[in-house]
């Protein structure tokens, strides 16, 4: 055999080598969906922190890995799991994203350290799948919807809120020790819970309510507006979104049990306090330095 043809036979048997690990990769993960983690938009001042790298300035399309630490300090930051579930993070939002599996069959994990963040699961998940979110001291899950989950402080007390503008979720308590209760509560569409701890017991504040919408944020709100133009049915209408951002508000004076006047205010305005007492003492239960973000009553004390 020629010198020419052995190069020959050894750069098929290469080839053919080469070929044949291709096909197996291929064939080995034809079940395996790639899954996509990324930042999908991000504007303004944040952070991700990664194992083993350290600190990485956030772009857009910036693939994500899970263990990933996400902060976002000022500005505005969406995180893109998959096709279908987008995470939009508040300013002096930290979280922890943890992902595992394929994009059928996915494990989302997002723990909530500070702040505040909405979903949105636009298809519901797969059997074998999951979506939870985990705050100090609450875990939730969900199997598609659209809800919105603060963690705040007030006098040393930590809350966990969870406002649900469609579909359900599911939560329960978790305890300093790492545990959990046994019993769920199960947040409705156009209800909110709020969780508490204050150091020494870890529970519901009450049964969950109506959603009170004068105090989710305006940009939450705008993003409920874009979902209803996109035909979605979410538990507020466009006129009431418009009613909360832009006003205007009614605020009504009460004296005795009966209406002794009102005012029409625009929103962010102060009302003004009334040029006629209703009796010679008492006073208006109200700082008229307060500015307006929706309809009121103030009465006679």
């Amino acid at each position: 055999m020629g010198k020419n043809k052995k190069i020959v036979i050894i750069a098929v048997c290469v080839v053919l080598v080469a070929l044949v690990v291709v096909a197996c990769i291929l064939f080995l993960g034809k079940d395996k969906s790639y899954r996509l983690l990324k930042i999908f938009e991000v504007e303004g001042t944040a952070n991700v922190v990664r194992e083993g790298v350290g600190d990485i300035e956030p772009y857009e399309n910036m693939v994500l890995e899970s263990e990933d630490r996400v902060s976002l300090y000022k500005g505005q930051l969406t995180i893109k799991a998959d096709e279908d579930k987008y995470i939009y993070l508040e300013e002096n939002t930290k979280l922890v994203l943890r992902a595992l599996g394929n994009s059928k069959d996915s494990k989302t994990t997002i723990e909530l350290l500070s702040g505040a963040i909405t979903n949105d699961i636009q298809n519901k998940l797969s059997e074998q799948s999951t979506y939870e979110v985990n705050t100090p001291n609450s875990t939730m899950s969900v199997r598609g919807t659209i809800f919105y989950v603060q963690v705040y402080e007030e006098n040393g007390v930590k809350y966990t809120k969870v406002s649900v503008f469609d579909g359900k979720v599911v939560t329960r308590l978790k305890y300093k020790d790492g545990t959990y209760s046994e019993n769920e509560v199960i947040v409705e569409k156009g209800k909110e819970v709020i969780i508490y701890d204050d150091g020494t017991k870890t529970d519901y504040i009450g049964d969950p309510t109506d959603i009170d919408y004068s105090k989710i944020p305006d940009d939450v709100l705008k993003k409920l507006q874009d979902y209803i133009e996109d035909g979605r049915d979410v538990s507020i209408t466009n006129k009431e979104i418009e009613k909360i951002l832009y006003g205007p508000f009614t605020v009504t004076f009460m004296y005795q049990g009966s209406v002794f006047g009102t005012q029409t205010v625009e929103k962010d305005s102060v009302p003004q306090m009334p040029s006629l007492q209703p009796s010679a003492s008492g006073s208006w239960d109200y700082d008229f330095s307060i500015p307006v973000t929706g309809d009121i009553t103030i009465e006679w004390k």
